[in-house]
């Protein structure tokens, strides 16, 4: 968000080498003589005198400060704290918690009816029908 507020007017060098360009140059003079200085006059107001930029625009301190305290509260409140609260709070999608209690349940029911906890037959072997010996002679099999 803020990169997009910051990078809204002109880009970043042009904004170096404009700030540069048009700073007040004063002539300091080790001169004896007053009226040979050249001097000229700073245009800057009594209310942005102070002013230090936080990045998003150099040229208005309103635009400046706007920009600031939207792309702080985008960033902190909208996603740290709602997003923060969604993560935490949101339903669980791959049923994680459900299969865990389940096994949990299931395996206190097979410790409760003396079984172990996986039985080696999870289908009986009598309800399989497997191919005989001599089906399974011509088939290549491929591992």
């Amino acid at each position: 968000m803020a990169a997009i507020i910051k990078l809204r007017h002109i880009p970043v060098m042009q904004r170096c080498v404009w700030n540069h360009m048009n700073r007040t140059i004063r002539n300091i003079s080790t001169s004896k003589k007053n009226s040979d200085t050249a001097t000229t006059a700073c245009d800057t107001s009594e209310k942005d005198k102070n002013w230090v930029s936080y990045g998003f625009d150099y040229t208005s301190k309103e635009e400046d400060t706007n920009a600031h305290h939207s792309s702080f509260f985008f960033s902190v409140s909208l996603c740290l704290v709602f997003g923060g609260f969604l993560w935490a709070y949101s339903p669980d999608m791959h049923m994680r918690d459900w299969t865990q209690r389940e096994a949990f349940l299931e395996l206190r029911r097979r410790e409760k009816a003396g079984l172990p906890p996986i039985d080696p037959n999870y289908i009986n072997p009598k309800s399989v029908k497997l191919p005989s010996e001599s089906e399974l002679a011509d088939v290549e099999i491929i591992i």
